[in-house]
């Protein structure tokens, strides 16, 4: 099991802090949120600043994982787990969150087995090597990331032709909503992004 103490949240924060709000020591934590902190870094090698910086409120951080997974952590026929992290790249960089880019840019090179893929869809998603339905996907996503109040019967038509099933479009706004939530935290934080993430699915990982 790893250990992850105060100190080697310290080593990995740098000179540099996670969060304008500070982040507290492992040992303050109740169980159950320490657990799943400790749980994300004996898996990554290290410890997702977002994970410090929401563990200050336990309350919030136990909803805002809940929901997060119940969304990212399932595979369907109409979304895989690289699409759903797609959907966050491109949100993300519309609102201009750094760490949401970083982050789950790194993931979805891992889940796409692509090493430029996130940089395309940060980028400019019109532009970058997707298919026609994951550009469906990403317009739609960028509507109820940006100007959810346009959202229009025939925008979920158009993704019904593109083979999106009711479920599959609620979970893409749903996503689109969620990180549009996560997105203004993050500001609100000034939270900066691991620089582990900077290598994720660019280079091979220690064995």
């Amino acid at each position: 099991m790893l250990s992850v103490s105060r100190q080697v949240v310290c080593e990995c924060v740098g000179v540099t802090a996670v969060s304008r709000f500070g982040v507290p020591g492992l040992d303050e934590l109740p169980d159950d949120v320490r657990g799943r902190i400790e749980a994300v870094a004996e898996r990554t090698g290290f410890v997702p600043n977002v994970f410090l910086a929401l563990a200050r409120r336990p309350a919030e951080f136990r909803a805002f994982v809940a929901y997060h997974d119940a969304l990212m952590d399932k595979e369907t026929p109409g979304l895989s787990k690289a699409d759903r992290e797609m959907i966050v790249v491109a949100t993300s960089a519309a609102n201009d969150c750094t760490y949401c880019v970083v982050a789950h840019g790194a993931i979805l090179r891992i889940r796409a087995k692509d090493p430029l893929i996130a940089d395309q869809v940060a980028t400019n998603y019109r532009q970058a090597d997707i298919t026609p339905r994951q550009r469906a996907m990403l317009d739609f996503a960028l509507r109820v990331a940006t100007a959810s109040a346009t959202v229009e019967d025939e925008h979920l038509d158009e993704l019904a032709q593109h083979g999106f099933d009711i479920d599959d479009v609620w979970d893409i706004g749903a996503i689109a909503a969620l990180f549009a939530q996560s997105n203004r935290m993050a500001h609100l934080m000034a939270l900066r992004p691991n620089p582990e993430f900077h290598l994720l699915g660019r280079v091979p990982r220690d064995r």
